[in-house]
This record gives structure tokens, C-alpha cells and sequence, in this order.
């Protein structure tokens, strides 16, 4: 529990933003203290151009889970700033092709269209344009009612074409530049910034994944039916007492043999690691998801993670409430395991009690810590809110005087936290967190 400190997440954003500021006020003056180009107007596509290449380093960056950021922020959030920098490269890269094309149509006193495809004849230019063309397709993808017809499959194959458009950017603005040949110290600093920027990403996503699994060779030990539609799987492997996980955080799960290398979910624990075994719980939601039912004991598992935010480091006060919905309960489950006891409530919204996967776990873990659990069942469409701001309050009276975790489906989670807000619950006492891979 902190109190009187600056909340771990309000210290990571200082951190980032501080980062990512200083490092544009640096290509600020190194721009200028390069001189101006051809005429004004490719002076200002230089301009353009230098942004777009710092907001891709900074794309990379969000992605590349590096712990200390995921811990503090959590990669749902990092996810979501993801997604609007991307946007706004679109657009960024998108004005400085224009103006590129405008500015030598100027210059040569030619039409644009004669302009692009002599440009187009250029292998520098060439490399910026495909870039750009492969940078909007991806974006086009990525639109909100684009992607909800495409399977997560599809659409990350797509995605990935991103790494091509930024291997085909960084050659473009090698062989285009001058603002970072100018001097001794401009060539290094911009060097010293990609490297930082390609080193985090491999070594978050690819580097760090392959040691752990090297190391602790994660294998299945138990597969353990919850109900119908929901099995909880247990995995074991070397020295997981170094393991950095929490209780509430997410790994994301592939089960070669099982299932094809790309088939991977997020899932939370759903019991407090031990340094002995991980315990994941899924509900059959996709075939990946629903296969997990059918996979062989002793199978290998290759786990990346842990990750997430939501976790007891961001605790500001003595008393909890954990809220779930459906199998939203594991990770609420698993803070509860670490609850050292005290004034804790879990409120557990399902449509009826038998869709109450692991109550009896959370109710007697409730027990333990003399805390209280609220089993609210009923459809939200046949008059039951209970997270209404009345029917919380009614609830928990004292809600304004507590840390609240909410996790759950994504209307749920937007309903409670909409009537947190009406509550005047502060800001630093609320986390919540939506894991997913896009």
C-alpha cells in the first residue's frame, strides 16, 4: 500500500513522456541547425519526415513490453497509445509524401503526377513510397469496424507487414537525410536512437520470451475441468520461484503440438504464483481457446510474460474491492490468494450461479480474509445493474475509501467504471485493465 508517493503508474508516464518530448526537442534543433532545403516547401517535408521517423521508433517502443513500462502502465493501455501513434504516423508520412511530390513539382516546374513518377524512378524514393503504401494498408486494416470481420490471425499476418514498411523507411531516410549527417554528434545521436529503439523491441519480444522458456521449460502437469465450457490448465518448469510474476497479471500462451505456433491467447493466473506452478483458467470462447480442454498432460508450453498492470503495486488504501464478471474472476481470484486479509469485497456478476466458475475457490478465500462476496446473478436486460452508481453504493457503501479492481467483459468493465466516476471515486484508487493481443 503507498501512501504519500507518486502512484507507479503516474511515475512510468512522467518517465515516457519525458523521454519521448526531450528526444523531439533534440530533433527540433538539429533540424534547424541543418539549414533549410531546395525551397520552403521540401524544407517543411523534411520536417514532416523527421517526425514520422521519431513517431515509428516510438511505436516500437509501446510494443516492445519492456517490464518496467508494462508493469506500471500495462500493455492494454500501451496497446491503445499504440494504435493512435500509428494514426497519426499515417497521416504524418501521408503530408510529408505530398509535400515531397509538391515540392519538386515546384522545383522543376512540372506537374505532380510527372514529379511522382519520376520520383518513383528513384531507388530512395522508391523504398519512402512503398513504405508509406504498406503503412496505410495496414492502417486501413486496422480500422475499428475493418477489423472486427477479420479473424486475429489475418489481421496480425497483416500487421506484421509493419516491419517491412519500417525496414523500407529506415534505408529510405538513410539515403535521404541530411538534417543527421551535419554534424559528428547529429550522426551518432540518431544512430544511438534507433539502436535503443530496434534493441528494446528484440529484446522484449523475442530475446527475453526465448531465455525464459530456455530456462524454465514450461510444461503441462494437469488439466482440470471447471464446468462446461471452462478448464483450468496447471504448468510446471525449473526454478519458477525466479519467475517475475504477480497475482493478477496475464501470459500469453502458445502449446506446441497442440496447436499451430500462431494460435496464441492471453489468459490470466488464476491463483497467485508460488514458485512452483502457474495455473491458467480458459473459457471456450474460439477454437484455440476451447482446445485448450484437449490438451495432452506433459505437453511443452512456451509462455510469454508475465504482463499486465493489474496487480496489489498499484494499492493506495487499507480496504479492496475486486469486482469480476464471468471468467474476469481469475485474476481477481489470484489478488485474493495474495490479499493478506483485512476489508476486502468481491462482487461476482453472472448470469446464475452455476456460470460461477471457481466460487467456491473465491468463497473460501473470502472466508479466510473476513471479507464479503456478493454472487450478483441475472440478466442486465431483465432489470439487473447492480453497477449502476445507486446499486454500487447500495452495495459497498464505503466505495469512495477503497482500491477498486474491475475486470470483466468489456461493457461490464466500461459500466462500473462510468459509475466510479459518478462516485467520485479517485482516479489513483481505480485500475482496470483489457488484456487482449490487438
Amino acid at each position: 500500500m503507498r501512501r504519500r508517493t507518486v502512484p507507479p503508474v503516474v511515475a512510468a508516464r512522467w518517465a515516457l513522456w519525458t523521454f519521448v518530448i526531450a528526444n523531439l526537442a533534440i530533433v527540433e534543433v538539429l533540424f534547424l541547425d541543418a539549414g533549410t532545403g531546395k525551397n520552403g516547401v521540401l524544407t517543411v517535408a523534411k520536417f514532416f519526415g523527421l517526425h514520422a521517423a521519431v513517431l515509428m521508433m516510438f511505436q516500437l517502443l509501446l510494443v516492445a513490453r519492456l517490464p518496467w513500462l508494462d508493469r506500471r502502465i500495462g500493455m492494454d493501455r500501451l496497446t491503445v497509445w499504440h494504435r493512435w501513434v500509428g494514426f497519426t504516423l499515417v497521416w504524418t508520412l501521408l503530408t510529408h509524401a505530398v509535400l515531397v511530390v509538391l515540392g519538386f513539382a515546384k522545383l522543376d516546374d512540372a506537374s505532380m503526377l510527372k514529379t511522382f513518377f519520376a520520383l518513383a524512378g528513384v531507388p530512395a524514393s522508391l523504398l519512402g513510397m512503398l513504405a508509406a503504401a504498406l503503412v496505410v494498408v495496414v492502417a486501413s486494416v486496422s480500422a475499428r469496424k475493418v477489423r472486427r470481420r477479420l479473424r486475429y490471425e489475418t489481421w496480425h499476418g497483416v500487421h506484421l507487414l509493419l516491419y517491412v514498411a519500417l525496414g523500407l523507411a529506415f534505408v529510405h531516410q538513410l539515403q535521404e537525410t541530411t538534417t543527421f549527417t551535419s554534424s559528428a554528434f547529429a550522426k551518432i545521436y540518431w544512430w544511438a536512437l534507433w539502436l535503443f529503439a530496434f534493441g528494446a523491441l528484440i529484446t522484449g519480444r523475442i530475446v527475453v520470451p526465448l531465455w525464459r522458456n530456455a530456462y524454465h521449460r514450461f510444461q503441462v502437469t494437469a488439466v482440470v475441468p471447471e464446468s462446461d465450457d471452462v478448464v483450468s490448465v496447471h504448468v510446471t518448469g525449473r526454478h519458477l520461484d525466479r519467475l517475475p510474476a504477480r497475482a493478477g497479471q496475464f501470459c500469453i500462451w502458445r502449446f506446441p503440438g497442440h496447436h499451430h505456433w500462431w494460435q496464441a491467447n492471453p489468459f490470466s493466473l488464476s491463483a497467485a504464483p508460488d514458485g512452483r506452478t502457474l495455473r491458467l483458467t480458459a473459457k471456450a470462447v474460439g477454437s484455440a481457446s476451447a482446445g485448450v480442454r484437449h490438451i495432452p498432460v506433459g505437453s511443452r508450453a512456451f509462455v510469454e510474460g508475465p504482463y499486465g498492470a493489474f496487480t496489489s503495486l498499484h494499492r493506495t488504501r487499507p480496504g479492496a474491492l475486486l469486482i469480476a464478471g464471468g471468467v474476469g474472476i481469475t485474476p481477481v481470484r489470484s489478488l485474493l490468494e495474495e490479499e493478506p486479509g483485512g476489508d476486502v469485497v468481491v462482487l461476482y456478476r453472472v448470469r446464475s450461479e452455476h456460470d460461477a466458475v471457481l466460487v467456491d475457490e473465491v468463497r473460501a478465500l473470502v472466508a479466510d480474509r473476513g471479507g464479503e462476496l456478493h454472487l450478483l446473478t441475472g440478466r442486465t436486460g431483465e432489470g439487473s445493474r447492480p453497477f449502476e452508481p445507486d446499486g454500487l453504493r447500495a452495495l459497498v457503501p464505503d466505495i469512495a475509501e477503497r482500491d477498486v479492481y474491475v475486470c470483466g467483459p468489456p461493457a461490464m468493465t466500461s459500466a462500473v467504471l462510468s459509475a466510479l466516476r459518478g462516485l467520485k471515486v479517485p482516479r489513483r484508487q481505480v485500475h482496470a485493465e483489457r488484456f487482449g493481443l490487438a
